[in-house]
């Protein structure tokens, strides 16, 4: 099957280079292209001489997307007092904010029924720092804050 030529942002992405950049190369005539009404195409071997190396496409690409894996759960606690509630929200907040930065960000959100004395944490994230604090909520909320 032949490899589908690149378009303009596709090689540019490819090389971490501005659009503009890319296209600027195309009109140069540094950059072999193929015009295709409006758009520029580019071959995989025209990209491989312009670099001077193979090119590695994504491994898959959708819509010029990144894969990323997110996690999202809701912990119910029951028979919490607002005391308890507190002290577990702040430990939540410290552990979401102590950890080591990354890209990929961390939330949790506390929601609390005085009336049913019922607390609900909302997580949300990557599913290493989701599970992390899963743990957290239940080492803390299991021994009675």
């Amino acid at each position: 099957m032949p490899q589908q030529p690149y378009s303009v942002q596709q090689v540019a992405d490819l090389l971490g280079l501005h659009v503009k950049t890319v296209r600027n190369y195309v009109r140069d005539g540094r950059l072999k292209a193929v015009r295709i009404g409006k758009q520029y195409r580019i071959a995989r071997e025209d990209l491989e001489a312009f670099t001077g190396r193979p090119v590695e496409p994504p491994a898959r690409e959708t819509a010029g997307r990144r894969r990323r894996v997110e996690f999202s759960g809701i912990v119910q606690v029951d028979a919490i007092g607002p005391e308890e509630v507190n002290r577990l929200a702040t430990m939540l907040s410290t552990a979401v904010t102590s950890r080591p930065r990354s890209d990929r960000a961390m939330h949790v959100q506390t929601v609390y029924d005085e009336e049913r004395a019922v607390l609900k944490v909302v997580v949300m994230g990557d599913p290493e720092g989701g599970a992390e604090l899963l743990r957290v909520v239940a080492a803390l909320a299991g021994e009675g804050l």
